[in-house]
């Protein structure tokens, strides 16, 4: 089984709104078009906030300002691997720019992203503790 960690972060900006995006079926076809927080894999020997940093402006453009907040971890137990997943909670402003695992982003409402669909389950699990 491979272990590997993993980092998100619910970005909320000046208008109190969240970002949200949505996985690209191009890029996942296995995954699929869901809706999620930005993130990733972690690369060994680097800090988590420094790979939060990272894969935020990877994946969106943005920078992460200011301290971002741990609200949970979570065990994703697949058949041949197990992620263990990380998510925050933090400051971002700027024009988002997605990469090509995104197909679309929103900024939203804690009350609009509950009602998204579909919704990554693990994301689900972030909103309703973060509420």
């Amino acid at each position: 089984m491979i272990l590997q960690v993993g980092v998100k972060i619910l970005l909320k900006n000046k208008e109190g709104k969240y970002l949200v995006v949505c996985r690209s079926v191009e890029k996942y076809p296995t995954v699929g078009a869901k809706w999620d927080m930005a993130g990733g894999r972690i690369d060994p020997g680097t800090t988590l906030l420094e790979n939060l940093k990272r894969e935020v402006m990877e994946e969106t453009g943005l920078e992460i300002n200011g301290e971002p907040r741990l609200v949970s971890a979570q065990d994703i137990l697949k058949e041949d691997k197990h992620v263990v997943r990380l998510s925050y909670v933090g400051q971002a402003d700027g024009e988002v720019v997605l990469s090509d695992e995104h197909s679309d982003f929103k900024w939203l409402t804690i009350e609009e992203i509950e009602k998204l669909d579909p919704l990554d389950k693990y994301f689900k699990e972030i909103i309703s503790l973060y509420k």
